[in-house]
Formats: structure tokens, C-alpha cells, sequence
């Protein structure tokens, strides 16, 4: 993992902070949204999909390309784009017969920037 110690403090009394709890429950987004937020998270779960985002920070690229750069075939490649655009992190556009990803907006660059930034304080 990081390194961190695995050890949780917890409180050695049973009093329940009413005021605390009911307003933080009236700011909780929705089920729907959480469960969807958890989703997006889980598509940054796989080493690959990063990589792939990572290349895509750089330049648009075709499957051909970032095939090649990550030592991988291009079924495997497109397997993991098809993830990566049902999550609305990745676009693409076809130019005659090649297609070209890219990142769907500068979000997708902002919550990696910060997942970067996170990690870096951990070191």
C-alpha cells in the first residue's frame, strides 16, 4: 500500500454528535450520485486505463499509437478506451479511417492532477 500506518483511533465514548449528524446528512449527495461517483473511481483502478489517460494528456492518439506505446494489442487497448468512454473520460473522432482519442474535457486532467498531487505528499 503507501505506507501509512493501518492503525485506526476511535472514540472511547458512545456520544452522538446530533447537530454534526443531521447536517451532514442534509449536504450527502444522493445514493445514485455516490454510487456513481464510486463507479468513476473504479475505472482509475486499473494501471492500464491510467497509462492510457496519461498518454492521452500528451496527444490525441489512435489505438495504433497508443498500442505501441504501452507494448499492448490493439484489442486490449480498445477494450480499455470502450471503459474510459462509457465513463466520459475519453472522446473520440474519426478522421477518414483512423479514430483519435482524446480527454473528454479538462476535468478528466484536473481529478488525475490531484490523484498526482495526493500521492507526491505521500512520498
Amino acid at each position: 500500500m503507501l505506507g501509512r500506518n493501518t492503525e485506526v483511533p476511535s472514540c472511547s465514548s458512545n456520544v452522538v454528535h446530533e447537530e454534526v449528524v443531521a447536517r451532514v446528512r442534509e449536504e450527502m449527495p444522493l445514493e445514485e450520485t455516490l454510487y456513481d461517483l464510486a463507479e468513476l473511481f473504479k475505472v482509475f483502478g486499473d494501471t492500464t486505463r491510467v497509462k492510457i489517460l496519461y498518454a492521452l494528456f500528451a496527444a490525441e492518439m489512435c489505438v495504433c499509437d497508443i498500442a505501441a506505446l504501452l507494448n499492448m494489442s490493439q484489442s486490449a487497448i480498445s477494450h480499455q478506451l470502450r471503459i474510459l468512454k462509457q465513463a466520459r473520460l475519453v472522446k473520440f473522432r474519426r478522421q477518414g479511417r483512423v479514430v483519435y482519442y482524446s480527454l473528454d474535457d479538462e476535468h478528466v486532467k484536473q481529478i488525475f492532477d490531484q490523484g498526482l498531487t495526493h500521492i507526491n505528499e505521500l512520498t
